[in-house]
């Protein structure tokens, strides 16, 4: 699944040169809701994940510092509007929506929603959901949340402010389901293996960006960055780190 989609992205930039973008050593303040294993979570007080990995890999080539800004999902996007960090980077989809208050670097990876439950109750379908047999979750203001109740309906749809705690719920038996990016739920599955399983698959792809306050000009040094990266096969090693099967 991650060759085909290291090798979309990657084709993105066949077309243009690669430049020599230079931030003199900026130090970058990132906004980012460090509760999402695997692009970005924070263990013995440090943040880590793939996307801290691939801005890390970006500031390398175009010389810039990382300073990770732990902040809730709600209100992040009109925080990084308000100059309260430099960018947002926090497995954020590229949206119409999003695009009218902020900009987007070009995709970093593209990912796939899914459903993440009880192994007990593998084998459900999405009816199952929509009938109101079975509840499903998501984190507010998501991408995945609005996709959840386009499938099943506001009523049978629970919100949380945060992904971790939607995954306790199906753990405890509250809910039977979170709609969330595979990347993340495979993290999920990893982490509680004979527990939770990705019941259902394929429910959309979305491509994920980088976020920039608006006509900001570092999204063209990041996008150069990115362009490096993924030429001399530093993205794909990533991936490959975060998602190794």
């Amino acid at each position: 699944m991650y060759k085909s989609i290291f090798a979309l992205i990657f084709s993105i930039f066949l077309a243009g040169p690669i430049f020599a973008a230079d931030l003199g050593g900026r130090v970058i303040s990132i906004g980012s809701d460090t509760t999402y294993p695997p692009h970005e979570f924070i263990e013995d007080g440090v943040v880590k994940g793939f996307d801290v990995d691939v801005v890390a890999a970006i500031c390398e080539r175009i010389n810039c510092v990382p300073n990770w800004v732990t902040t809730a999902w709600d209100g992040i996007f009109p925080a990084l509007a308000n100059g309260e960090f430099d960018m947002v980077v926090s497995g954020v989809t590229i949206t119409e929506e999003r695009d009218k208050i902020v900009d987007f670097s070009d995709p970093y990876i593209i990912v796939q929603q899914g459903i993440l439950m009880r192994v007990s109750d593998k084998g459900a379908t999405i009816d199952d959901f929509k009938s109101g047999a079975m509840k499903l979750a998501s984190q507010n203001g998501t991408t995945n949340a609005a996709l959840g109740e386009e499938l099943v309906g506001r009523d049978n749809l629970a919100l949380f402010d945060s992904f971790n705690n939607a995954v306790i719920a199906v753990q405890n038996g509250d809910v039977d389901g979170v709609i969330i990016d595979s990347t993340s739920a495979a993290a999920y599955e990893q982490e509680f293996a004979g527990e939770l399983a990705v019941g259902i698959t394929g429910l959309s792809s979305d491509p994920l960006g980088l976020v920039f306050q608006e006509g900001d000009s570092m999204q063209d040094d990041f996008n150069e960055g990115l362009a490096a990266i993924i030429a001399d096969g530093t993205l794909q090693k990533l991936t490959i780190k975060w998602w190794p099967k």
